[in-house]
């Protein structure tokens, strides 16, 4: 293919995308849906209040949705057969209560505008309200998308960063959906009210010698008996996500060898329920619980958007709620594309 013909093909996809991120607009239901925001925020704060792990769980649940297909909501579809997007190995550890969230929030919505609000929009605005339920900031949410046609286990690898990539595979793996990598490391800023399921970190804190990049008290802390960051009894949960969170201390190791792939503890061992910028705080002193959180300061390239961040909340809540809206133009379905689903789990 010669060069102006690949040109030609690059700026026509750059047009398409262009005139899809156009068709977004914080308005869009005003004369359809008006009451849309309210109603959703309404069950997130019901849902909330029932088990915090809504927060981190939606927030999650919109990454992992964008990132594969575009924002069109093809993660929530269930397929009898498990190979929907869902039922990818890098989507099983998604807690069960961010699909909750978008179910029940889809129902209210559904029952004062049937037919009208699409589960992509509904779970754009749920990853908002949640943000601003753990104390983050509010920021306009463009809505205006359709929910997609395809969700294919088989569609998943390689485009959600493992917790070992490297900056430059991070920064690689976002650039493809048109994110910076302050955008990057913004958007790692959510980790604030995350967890981990310890598999997914335990060869840093087992290895010999641990790893240099850890802090190594924390590592130490993190081998050790249940401490004040344990949290929450394991019967509370659905056998998939077994959470630690912050006000239930039973005496068991937070990570011991050979751990139950369904225990989690909190990636913020200080404010886990905060939404707030110790994240970038506990990166400064060696307290990244994936390297792919530690490299962000360990890495020059970095290290200085790091430093500000832990410095400054108010710099990492603009920089987070700037690239929150760009993610949220990532591969959306507008116009006549894809549909407007009746049931989130389930293609009309």
């Amino acid at each position: 293919m010669g060069l102006w013909k690949r040109l030609s093909l690059v700026v026509a996809f750059l047009a398409v995308a262009g005139m899809a991120n156009a068709q977004l607009r914080t308005n869009f239901y005003r004369s359809t849906c008006p009451n849309v925001e309210s109603i959703v925020r309404r069950a997130v704060q019901t849902k909330v209040s029932q088990t915090f792990v809504t927060i981190p769980a939606t927030l999650r649940l919109f990454f992992h949705d964008c990132f594969v297909e575009g924002c069109d909501a093809s993660v929530v579809i269930s397929s009898p057969n498990g190979d929907a997007e869902k039922d990818a190995q890098d989507n099983l550890s998604l807690a069960g209560d961010g699909f909750d969230t978008v179910v029940k929030a889809k129902a209210a919505v559904e029952a004062s505008c049937p037919g009208v609000v699409s589960c992509a929009d509904i779970l754009a605005l749920a990853a908002r309200d949640v943000v601003v339920a753990a104390g983050g900031p509010g920021f306009p949410v463009e809505l205006g998308r359709r929910d997609g046609l395809i969700s294919k286990r088989w569609r998943v690898p390689g485009n959600l960063p493992p917790p070992n990539f490297n900056l430059n595979l991070l920064s690689w793996i976002f650039r493809k959906n048109n994110l910076t990598t302050t955008d990057m490391i913004a958007l790692s800023g959510a980790h604030t009210v995350g967890f981990a399921h310890c598999n997914r970190f335990s060869n840093r804190i087992y290895s010999n010698p641990i790893d240099p990049t850890l802090n190594p008290a924390y590592a130490q802390q993190l081998r050790q008996v249940g401490g004040d960051n344990l949290t929450s009894s394991l019967d509370d949960l659905a056998p998939i996500e077994i959470l630690i969170i912050k006000s239930y201390i039973p005496v068991i190791q937070m990570c011991p060898v050979n751990v139950d792939p369904r225990i989690a503890i909190n990636m913020d061992p200080d404010t886990p329920n905060t939404f707030d910028n110790v994240y970038f705080r506990n990166l400064v002193n060696g307290k990244g619980l994936f390297s792919s959180d530690q490299v962000l300061f360990t890495s020059p390239i970095s290290r200085g958007t790091v430093i500000n961040f832990a410095n400054s909340q108010s710099s990492f809540f603009n920089a987070f709620t700037s690239a929150m809206v760009k993610l949220g133009r990532t591969g959306v379905k507008t116009g006549n594309q894809g549909e407007i689903r009746r049931d989130c789990t389930r293609f009309n």
